[in-house]
């Protein structure tokens, strides 16, 4: 059995900060690429930000940048996203992702996902 259990996630104030996790189980993710989508009531999956678990690169979605960061623990087969200066607009399910592949944002090329935590922000 391959999964991806996420935690974290919750209600924060704006301006606050949240801490997704996301741990692989059946599997050793170390050379899988990585990544976190959301997708909103009523709108299209959005890509959010990406890291490969080989070399800890990241790349994020522009609306994002300085304010989210991911990161890995290979030896916990575990990746991080840390979410600061939250906005409402960020208000969404939070979706880990694992595949085969390195700086891909389309989603139908990942393999595994998560079970998607609600983040929601109030203002």
């Amino acid at each position: 059995q391959v999964q991806l259990v996420e935690s974290g996630g919750g209600l924060v104030q704006a301006g606050g900060s949240l801490r997704l996790s996301c741990a692989g189980s059946g599997r050793t993710f170390n050379n899988y690429g990585m990544a976190w989508f959301r997708q909103a009531p009523g709108k299209e999956r959005e890509f959010v930000a990406g890291i490969s678990m080989i070399s800890g690169s990241t790349w994020y979605t522009d609306s994002v940048k300085g304010r989210f960061t991911a990161s890995r623990d290979n030896a916990k087969n575990t990746v991080y996203l840390q979410m600061n200066s939250l906005k409402p607009e960020d208000t969404a399910v939070y979706y880990c992702a694992a595949g085969r592949i390195y700086g891909v944002s389309n989603g139908d090329s990942y393999d595994y996902w998560g079970q998607g935590p609600q983040v929601t922000v109030s203002s």
